[in-house]
């Protein structure tokens, strides 16, 4: 069998995306989708996307993590779901399409694509900590030496840990890098391993930012191992909507996976 597939990659953040709106690819294929996203005996990715069709909107977004389970939104795929529509003249100058966590909207910017994301009306402190839901949950933790940090030793203390073990929580270490810019390094449940980007993640630094008063206003940058996103969002009564997030999104290279 052979698998037409597009690689696609937003700030280091990279993606399996493949047309389904045939329906013939085998979404309930965990050992498929884990295989194709593994680096060393795959194509390699953090995560697969297909895009499927929807009936009242361009389409719909389906997202599997690398270890071949389908997850909750990722933002950075989003954005590169949206760029490749519109590569493939799917949509012209705007993509709307339906993820598992609602509608989102996407657009060309000068950085790339800007992303709708959802709004955020819940933002919990725990400790000198945010946890937060954009999507996907996220655990932020405002810290110190962020580039030279055992991310992964201390990501999974807290993704392991008894409240957060059975569902699992991304973690972002942050660090300040001026008025309204932050360095983040990100663990993600379901790759179990620090990715380069992500933009469900950036988005919830961005709003613990505001909320715990760092940043007075947007837009907020936010500069990852992969490269640097900007987030914007309005504030009313502790809600936050109109959130975009904006970054590139790109093409690496397209093939044939023989299955």
């Amino acid at each position: 069998m052979h698998i037409r597939f597009f690689k696609y990659q937003g700030t280091g953040n990279d993606f399996i995306i493949i047309d389904n709106r045939q329906q013939s690819f085998d979404k309930n294929n965990a050992k498929l989708i884990a295989s194709m996203c593994d680096r060393r005996f795959g194509i390699g990715a953090d995560g697969l996307i297909l895009l499927e069709p929807h009936d009242t909107a361009d389409f719909r977004m389906v997202y599997f993590n690398s270890d071949g389970n389908e997850s909750s939104m990722c933002g950075n795929g989003g954005r590169c779901i949206v760029q490749f529509a519109m590569d493939q003249s799917n949509v012209k100058d705007q993509a709307v399409f339906e993820a598992v966590d609602g509608r989102h909207y996407g657009l060309p910017h000068e950085r790339g694509i800007a992303l709708s994301m959802n709004e955020v009306s819940e933002v919990q402190r725990q400790d000198n900590n945010w946890i937060l839901n954009t999507g996907s949950p996220h655990y932020v933790v405002f810290t110190e030496g962020v580039k030279t940090a055992d991310l992964i030793a201390e990501a999974r203390r807290i993704r392991y840990s008894p409240g957060f073990a059975k569902k699992g929580i991304n973690v972002n270490l942050v660090e300040a890098m001026g008025e309204n810019a932050y360095y983040v390094r990100t663990y993600e449940r379901g790759v179990e391993d620090e990715t380069l980007s992500c933009g469900t993640g950036v988005t919830a630094v961005a709003i613990a930012a505001v909320a715990s008063g760092r940043s007075a206003n947007c837009p907020v940058l936010i500069q990852t191992p992969g490269g640097e996103l900007e987030i914007n969002f309005d504030v009313e009564n502790q809600v936050f909507r109109n959130i975009r997030l904006i970054g590139p999104a790109q093409l690496v290279f397209e093939g044939n996976w023989i299955w």
